[in-house]
């Protein structure tokens, strides 16, 4: 029977300390420090065809292509493969892979059309590559592009196990490009279920599953017709309805929600979030809060929190947006910062 997650294991006792990303490995601020200086260094442009129409930090790169700009990201699928390693089954994190970058290219309005994967390995493994292959097959086919090609390398010296990343090329129109300038105060903001935790927060995650005394293989306490890294495995949502929405609607801004959870939101406008009815996160995200203890606020700063994707538009097209993607309004842009009901997110 499937019921809310509300205690940890019986008898188990949960950790009296508050576990947050940088205990277990992953300092986003430090992080954001060394992609700055990583930045800084990167000086030289190109003129002409080929010349970048926006600066590094947005969800994609955008190249100047005549009316049209090409549109590049690349991501992969982290920490992820180890509980895949754990599960023995590979066949979902190729479609993480594509999902990464392709709703990075959406999170500016572009529509995807190619791919080329990069697969590092400690050692081939008889039936391994067919499952990767599986899940990237599925992933494009979601997103209506190609793969075009890629690069396999076997480097047992470096890598563990594998490591599993990308390339994703899109175009739009000029005049079509989304970088959030056209967001107002007043604006409504429709969120987009996730299916769960996707493909960001891993760190954090292995390290709530090491301290609470369940396995991977153990049933979920909250749904226990599949097994906890069952539901960790379950694929990122692909959002490529958004495509649709565009057609249809007019809109300010658009946020993939990843890593660092809702603070990727100033990729999108230095404005305000106030999410006054956020959509409720998956039973996967309670029993981690629970298991690590791990506080609200550093929840909503890690993980997307059952919210994959936002639009923002005026308000006469959120009804409209929220149907195409079977989502709904959540909240409102406002002067400043982000806020989730009562908890002050930034």
């Amino acid at each position: 029977m499937r019921k809310s997650y509300e205690a940890g294991r019986k008898g188990q006792r949960v950790s009296e300390k508050h576990l947050t990303y940088a205990d277990s490995g992953v300092d986003i601020t430090e992080e954001e420090k060394t992609v700055k200086t990583l930045i800084d260094k990167l000086s030289y442009v190109r003129k002409g065809i080929g010349a970048p129409l926006t600066g590094i930090g947005h969800y994609a790169g955008l190249l100047d292509f005549g009316e049209y700009a090409l549109a590049l990201t690349t991501d992969g699928v982290g920490s992820k493969v180890l509980i895949a390693n754990e599960m023995q089954r590979w066949n979902t994190v190729g479609i993480d892979c594509i999902a990464m970058n392709v709703n990075d290219l959406l999170a500016i309005g572009a529509e995807p059309v190619a791919f080329v994967d990069y697969l590092a390995l400690e050692k081939h493994e008889e039936g391994f590559a067919a499952q990767i292959g599986e899940g990237l097959l599925k992933g494009a086919e979601i997103s209506r592009m190609s793969i075009v090609g890629g690069e396999t390398a076997t480097l047992p010296d470096i890598i563990k196990g594998f490591d599993l990343a990308g390339t994703c090329l899109g175009f739009l129109k000029k005049e079509n490009i989304i970088e959030g300038g056209k967001v107002q105060v007043g604006d409504m903001i429709v969120g987009i279920p996730s299916t769960g935790v996707h493909s960001n927060g891993y760190t954090l995650v292995r390290k709530i599953m090491e301290k609470s005394g369940y396995s991977y293989h153990d049933p979920c306490p909250y749904d226990g017709s599949k097994t906890i890294g069952d539901d960790l495995l379950e694929p990122t949502r692909i959002y490529i309805e958004i495509l649709d929405v565009l057609k249809e609607c007019e809109v300010h801004g658009l946020a993939h929600i990843t890593g660092s959870g809702l603070l990727k939101l100033r990729r999108v406008t230095k404005l305000g979030f106030d999410f006054y009815d956020p959509l409720e996160p998956q039973e996967i995200f309670k029993f981690l809060q629970k298991e690590g203890g791990v506080d609200n606020l550093e929840m909503y700063r890690t993980f997307n929190m059952g919210m994959g994707f936002l639009i923002i538009l005026p308000e006469k097209d959120a009804a409209k947006a929220a149907e195409i993607t079977g989502g709904k309004i959540v909240g409102r842009i406002v002067e400043s910062g982000i806020r989730v009901k009562d908890l002050v997110i930034e």
